[in-house]
């Protein structure tokens, strides 16, 4: 397998002729400014710009309807040494400051030779321009000088970093994505440029008067960065951290604006639900980080695609504005032929099933158009897989069905994320729900339950402590006994999971859930409930956690041996235990009751 992806041949395109010259013009202005640096005033200036700069660039702001990284005030930094210096000085602190900052950002390393060549050829292009008038310090002049700058800075970086974007699998074509970052820029800019003409005026004037601008500068920057904070706060809540991609609730809000804006204009909207195959062999065989790196990796094939989301585990999508079936499920072959020719190496074939389903032909409401398309997925699956199917050529009763068992199966996997989420964040007790989800399914294999009821009560086990996410920190975490008050906010916990999975629709397994602090003598929380009144789910998960507990201890409890577990249990069978499960219990990991 491989093991890093390649960018795009026409991102490439793009990529390599504007770093060759932007870097080439950065280098150039950066050996003239070493070698002339002028006045010690400028040197100053120079200094006192990238410095601003810099600081500057750390906090962009993202702006609404823009597809790019955002504004900084570095640009009005760029645009007054361009005016007052040159374009040599006013080069270097334009490229240099952007790219320090992506240099201990780790940013990926094209596209911090793109910025960087973005922002050389900008500048000298800017300031070769400049020297083609005669140098003008009246009013107008100045004024018609940084409106000339500022012009060549926006309307180049805007051309050339759109066409980046374009290249990189953006849904939207180049000419719509030009125009619609043109419009929810051109203000931002616009008052960006204001503050470098009172820069200019005030520098011309006294080179101390820009002391002026000190306040207002950190006034506005304090409040970028404020806003940056709130920003990528908001992002990181639409994000999948392992991919990067858009999440389900993302997912979900895109999909709802598009359709909303294709009903008012009589447009197409498109969505591709795609389901690596096979995915729990790979965590199995080669466990979870293994999963990881192929789903990270699907995700850079996604990309090329279109607008990519991580729906949750091995589930993605696709949305395709404007794309009728045809053109979708053009899309999404080329998607499945992308991943499944990318090689098989040592986790084995990488491969993806899909389905398609296109507004309005296959679906008005948004919920309808995912579960056509999950349906055709799953047709997909049960098909030989690696290939897309198309919502329209499935027959409807067929789809329905396969839908339905599509949209429980993600219900279940979403549940499984959220047991993992418990585990992770109890550093002290590992894998506890992991634990006790095996001990709960042997158990029930003990009874001998149906199939699928043994793999519901391995979720139940695994789920049974979801509502401490809830349960703040120092609580969970406190080295001694709790007090009544903080033992009060522990009972809440299977409650506050029922709520969370009755939500995803995973009955039984939530009302499982919820009983589980049941007692056999009707002593337990949250109801009292006794002896077959309480589910037999709950009793099987409550005596696989306190087995669990008690040969792995607490903070405040130092663990049991196997054997004193043991006789633990059996003291309690019939009063705490139910006496049936407890003798399954002992089946299960191959003891004797006393």
């Amino acid at each position: 397998m491989r093991g890093r992806a390649h960018p795009p041949t026409r991102l490439l395109a793009v990529v390599a002729p504007v770093s060759l010259v932007g870097l080439t013009a950065y280098a150039i202005a950066t050996v003239e400014f070493a070698g002339d640096p002028g006045s010690a005033t400028t040197i100053a200036g120079v200094g006192a710009f990238l410095l601003a700069s810099t600081l500057a660039e750390r906090f962009p702001v993202p702006v609404e309807g823009a597809d790019a990284n955002g504004v900084s005030l570095g640009f009005v930094f760029a645009l007054a040494a361009l005016v007052l210096f040159g374009w040599a000085p006013a080069t270097f602190v334009y490229a240099t400051a952007p790219t320090l900052v992506a240099i201990t950002r780790r940013n990926p390393f094209i596209r911090t030779i793109f910025n960087a060549g973005v922002f050389g050829l900008t500048g000298a292009l800017a300031g070769w321009v400049l020297t083609r008038f005669h140098e003008d310090i009246s009013a107008v002049g100045v004024l018609w000088r940084v409106a000339l700058t500022a012009g060549i800075l926006f309307t180049v970086n805007l051309v050339l970093v759109s066409a980046a974007i374009a290249a990189s699998g953006s849904a939207i074509r180049y000419p719509k994505l030009v125009v619609s970052n043109a419009r929810s820029l051109a203000l931002p800019f616009t008052l960006m440029a204001s503050t470098a003409l009172m820069l200019v005026v005030l520098w011309q004037r006294t080179p101390y008067l820009i002391a002026a601008l000190v306040g207002p500068l950190a006034a506005i920057s304090l409040y970028q960065r404020s806003t940056h904070r709130a920003l990528k706060a908001m992002r990181l809540a639409l994000t999948d951290p392992l991919t990067g991609l858009g999440n389900h609730r993302n997912f979900q809000e895109r999909l709802q604006r598009e359709l909303g804006r294709a009903e008012e204009a009589h447009g197409l909207v498109s969505v591709c639900l795609l389901d690596v195959d096979d995915f729990k062999r790979i965590n199995d065989q080669h466990g979870h980080p293994a999963g990881d790196r192929v789903l990270a990796q699907v995700s850079t094939r996604l990309r090329q695609g279109g607008e990519a989301f991580r729906l949750g585990g091995d589930e993605f999508a696709l949305l395709l504005p404007g794309l009728d079936e045809a053109s979708a499920l053009a899309v999404a072959r080329s998607v499945v032929k992308r991943i499944g020719d990318w090689g098989t190496g040592q986790y084995g074939a990488i491969t993806v099933s899909a389905g398609v389903a296109t507004f309005p032909q296959h679906g008005r409401e948004r919920d309808a158009l995912i579960r056509l398309a999950d349906g055709a997925l799953y047709w997909a699956k049960e098909h030989g897989k690696n290939q897309v199917r198309l919502a329209g050529s499935v027959e409807p009763e067929e789809l329905e069905v396969l839908a339905g068992i599509g949209d429980r199966l993600a219900r279940f996997r979403a549940a499984s994320a959220l047991a993992r989420a418990v585990d992770s964040r109890d550093v002290y007790t590992g894998s506890h729900s992991e634990r006790v989800a095996a001990i709960a399914g042997a158990i029930a294999e003990q009874l001998k339950l149906p199939a699928t009821e043994i793999e519901l009560t391995r979720l139940a086990g695994s789920l049974h402590d979801l509502g401490k996410l809830a349960i703040p920190e120092e609580i969970l975490q406190k080295p001694g006994e709790l007090s009544s008050a903080e033992w009060l906010v522990v009972q809440r916990h299977p409650q506050i999971a029922h709520r969370m999975l009755e939500s995803l629709g995973v009955e039984p397994v939530a009302e499982w859930v919820l009983h589980h602090h049941e007692r056999w003598d009707g002593s337990g929380y949250p109801d009292g409930l006794a002896g077959e009144d309480i589910p037999l789910g709950s009793r099987i998960v409550y005596v696989a956690e306190v087995y669990d507990a008690m040969t792995f201890g607490r903070l405040y409890r130092s663990p049991r041996t196997r054997e004193a577990a043991l006789q633990e249990i059996d003291r309690c069978s019939g009063a705490q235990f139910d006496p049936q499960v407890v003798r399954a219990f002992f089946g299960a990991v191959g003891a004797e009751a006393a």
